[in-house]
């Protein structure tokens, strides 16, 4: 189930999650000593035991692990009382989040971390869920009545974890017709529409603002590397550097054109507008570019180790200017990456890097995103990611948030273990 370390370059190689049962004598005691650190944002021991006995249940060996399995396999749980804990008691979200992150650095802080943005979907039955919808469904590759959540994940040469989750919530919900649905899923009544790509940027900011969690990179797919708002936040944060995936047919210059300012009437007022001052120099496709790259150029790097043996591809990397409304915009490298052997397939990234940035680096960041999907492959077959049966809002919310926290013990167990840990580790309920 586990990828080899992904070994880019030495000093920031990313190890595998691994834990061996016959390294762990005190299992619970060390859950309950994790969960005496949560202890602040419950009012009330109620909630501080079912806070506990949820994420006993996830860390078991039950085969599903939503609510009702869990509170009949464990001793002094009940199914309505864990229920109404999880999608209606108040937790101090804000609060648990900050004292996570704040955990997670002490674990795998460091100067060079990554932060990664993914979306994670989940089909659900009906049209009650919050924020339920036919959209597209990443787990199962096509559109699918389904639930669609934003994720961000921290990766180091320490490990990776996930530090943020935000649902992504249709426009149709935010609708008349929905008002009802919102009520009955407890919307929050300033809860407004937001994007994918404002989403993680919401994400970002709390995360970059915090200060708790050092990182020097931000890596995201297409739908947020297309997305002006999201790089623009990026960029708010000096230090910081962008490497995200791009679409073939983005445009861009090899060296910067001439422009002149234009002026043009908009319902009776002057306005300015830049324009190319030879309409002769238009833009290239970044598939243009990649195809007309002499092979001396390219250089192959083995990115991990595969079942079959190493895995290769070949990379390039150039200086371009991209294109904006078919006006010259921001300088950035354009980094090619393609296939070794056979019909080239290429994949396109950008990044605001600095000039001195040195290949190898952009070769380690290509297959980073991995980290972000071992969290959701790990916390979906071990922990039950995919196995809630809440419709709330604050029940989804609440759900990931305990996946979170689970999967990051596990990571502190292996820590602390240092080099002995082989094998993944599960409790009995």
């Amino acid at each position: 189930m586990l990828p080899e370390c992904r070994t880019g370059e030495e000093n920031l190689s990313i190890p595998q999650l691994s834990i061996d049962t016959g390294d762990i004598n005190e299992f619970m005691e060390e859950l309950r000593g994790f969960h005496q650190e949560f202890a602040g944002c419950f009012s009330r021991q109620e909630p501080r035991d079912n806070f506990f006995s949820y994420m006993v249940g996830q860390l078991s060996q039950l085969e599903r692990k939503s609510i009702e399995p869990i509170a009949l396999n464990l001793k002094n749980a009940k199914v309505r009382a864990l229920q109404f804990f999880v999608s209606d008691v108040v937790w101090d979200d804000n609060k648990i989040i900050a004292k996570y992150r704040s955990m997670v650095n002490e674990d795998l802080g460091d100067e060079n971390g990554v932060i990664i943005f993914d979306e994670f979907g989940y089909v659900k039955k009906g049209d009650d869920s919050a924020g339920v919808a036919r959209q597209y469904c990443g787990s199962i590759g096509k559109v699918e009545n389904s639930q669609v959540g934003v994720f961000s994940a921290y990766a180091s040469k320490h490990g990776y974890c996930l530090v943020g989750n935000r649902l992504f919530v249709p426009d149709k919900w935010f609708s008349k017709d929905y008002a009802e649905r919102r009520r009955k899923c407890k919307f929050p009544k300033d809860l407004q529409f937001r994007t994918k790509p404002q989403l993680a940027a919401d994400m970002l900011r709390d995360i970059a603002q915090e200060s708790v969690l050092p990182f020097r990179f931000v890596l995201a797919d297409t739908i947020y590397g297309g997305s002006p708002e999201f790089i623009g936040v990026v960029e708010e944060f000096p230090g910081v550097h962008y490497f995200v995936t791009m679409a073939h047919d983005t445009l861009c210059w090899l060296t910067r054109p001439l422009t002149i300012s234009k002026q043009y009437r908009y319902q009776g007022e002057v306005r300015t507008r830049k324009a190319l001052q030879h309409p002769e120099d238009k833009p290239l496709s970044f598939a243009a570019i990649a195809d007309n790259i002499n092979d001396y150029f390219w250089y192959r790097r083995k990115v991990s180790e595969g079942a079959k043996g190493p895995i290769e591809y070949e990379f390039t990397k150039r200086r371009v200017v991209l294109s904006r409304n078919g006006v010259p915009d921001k300088e950035v490298w354009l980094v090619i990456r393609r296939t070794v052997g056979g019909k080239r397939e290429y994949s396109f990234y950008i990044t605001n890097a600095p000039l001195s940035a040195r290949l190898k680096t952009f070769v380690w960041l290509s297959g980073l995103r991995w980290a972000i999907e071992q969290c959701f492959e790990e916390t979906k077959t071990e922990l039950g990611m995919d196995h809630y049966e809440v419709r709330k809002l604050p029940g989804w919310v609440h759900h990931m948030i305990t996946c979170m926290l689970a999967h990051f013990f596990l990571w502190h167990i292996k820590i602390r273990l240092g080099n002995k840990s082989t094998s993944y580790y599960s409790i009995a309920a």
